[in-house]
């Protein structure tokens, strides 16, 4: 034993477990942080942060082709991988450090190490057991693969080997068209790699608003990236030179390396959850509005918890539950209010329901929507973007969606979510002034449109 009881133990150091210990530590309660690996767990060492920074590097690569549209000669003479990894790796190693500062500098008992639930109030780590009022499960997730295709970290690899190689594969076959599978084949594209994407079902980003989801297809043609949407994947094969994939209809499809995007699993086998009567449905932890399971004073967070895996959402539902546990009664997190980012060429952001869940829920003649194009917007045309914003609408009422599809639009989600998450009118967010030349333009002009006074739109 510890010798000491906490006033909360968290089992799992990634984006919510560690956001859960500063926040209980701002709020002076005494914590203990227990992660078997790196403190910041995948999205800073494996996740997020490594593959924007692959994905810019891209950016770079390309502006670099097309430098002779803007007046600038300049010429790619090719792309050094280990200088791309050594930014990556960089950047990634200065976030860790800061992270590292603040833990430190919080008090928190920090201890490395794998942890596992032996009572409901008792985590143990190589035989030390610690023991706290309150527990937080925050053990994150992994790469899915499907059954009976194996990884084997050199032709048939995960996001996690992608971004450890040393080269640019020559050629690559993404299995699976969600947010991970389509930043890896925008990244390696914009390197140099020719890439095709497989995807079971009918469209790229399909949790997406389906006229995204179009207007990212229509770019990816152009930029040369092939993909096969509805065709479900059905075997890979070793070749002298690669792997050949076959999919749906015996078509077969070869490249240098096969890279499994087919979403992430919740990590909770074998950490004695199931043993100490956590609630849980194929993995993941059960929780209610308030985080809490059915196991008393045992919270979770982060991706073992059904829903939007997303380090951000980790974050606030972290900042929740050390809020809950402190007694301050927290506002519950609205799932639909949390922003979404994929951060592909073009990059899509979206807030809020689609068109499609929109009219499910309320009814189609309930629903108004209107598509801005940002053709119409001075700074996209500078930055020779193409794209939208895309409102959905209550007839009469407030903004329930907002879809945005270009260059840098990641950056507009922030006024999008105020927009969503403040219930706002069209006629409102159109009082406001937007700057000008601007991105953020575009979201002023879409509310001007469709508060019946568009400027640089037709009615």
């Amino acid at each position: 034993m510890s010798g000491e009881t906490f006033d909360v133990v968290i089992l799992g150091g990634g984006s919510g477990g560690y956001a859960t210990a500063l926040r209980a530590a701002q709020l002076d309660l005494s914590v203990v942080l227990i992660e078997k690996d790196k403190l910041g767990g995948t999205c800073l060492h494996r996740g997020c942060i490594p593959t924007k920074a692959l994905l810019h590097a891209g950016e770079v690569a390309d502006q670099t082709r097309e430098s002779d549209a803007f007046g600038i000669k300049a010429e790619l003479i090719g792309v050094d991988m280990a200088g791309v990894n050594a930014y990556k790796d960089g950047v990634v190693a200065k976030l860790y450090k800061g992270l590292q500062g603040l833990v430190k500098s919080a008090k928190i008992t920090y201890v490395e190490g794998t942890g596992r639930l032996v009572a409901p109030d008792t985590v143990e780590v190589d035989g030390t057991r610690y023991t706290g009022r309150n527990v937080v499960l925050a053990t994150g997730s992994y790469s899915r693969t499907l059954p009976g295709l194996e990884l084997d970290g050199k032709r048939v690899i995960s996001s996690e080997h992608a971004l450890n190689l040393d080269r640019v594969p020559s050629s690559a076959i993404v299995l699976g068209g969600g947010v991970i599978g389509v930043e890896f084949a925008s990244a390696w594209r914009s390197l140099g790699s020719e890439v095709t994407i497989v995807e079971a079902l009918p469209r790229l980003l399909a949790a997406e608003d389906e006229e995204a989801s179009k207007t990212v297809e229509r770019a990816f043609r152009k930029r040369g990236i092939g993909f096969k949407t509805g065709k479900p994947f059905e075997k890979v094969e070793q070749t002298e030179s690669g792997i050949r994939v076959t999919i749906a209809g015996g078509e077969t499809l070869e490249a240098e390396l096969l890279l499994v995007a087919v979403g992430r699993g919740p990590t909770t086998a074998n950490l004695g959850y199931e043993e100490q009567g956590v609630k849980m449905d194929r993995g993941f932890v059960l929780t209610d509005e308030r985080l809490r399971t059915n196991v008393p004073n045992v919270f979770a967070v982060g991706d073992i918890v059904p829903g939007l895996q997303l380090a951000h959402r980790g974050f606030q539902q972290g900042i929740f539950v050390a809020e809950e546990i402190a007694g301050k009664n927290p506002a519950p997190i609205d799932e639909a209010g949390i922003p979404r980012v994929t951060y592909s060429d073009p990059e899509v952001a979206s807030m809020g329901l689609t068109e499609a869940k929109a009219k499910e829920k309320y009814g189609a003649d309930k629903v108004q929507a209107y598509n801005y194009n940002l053709g119409g917007n001075g700074k996209s045309q500078i930055l020779r973007t193409q794209g939208f914003v895309k409102l959905v609408r209550l007839v009469d009422g407030p903004v329930v969606g907002v879809h945005m599809v270009g260059a840098r639009v990641g950056e507009l989600v922030g006024e999008a979510q105020l927009i969503y998450n403040w219930e706002a009118y069209p006629a409102e967010v159109a009082q406001l002034v937007h700057a000008h030349p601007t991105q953020n333009e575009a979201l002023g002009e879409a509310h001007l449109a469709l508060a019946g006074k568009p400027l640089h739109a037709h009615a």
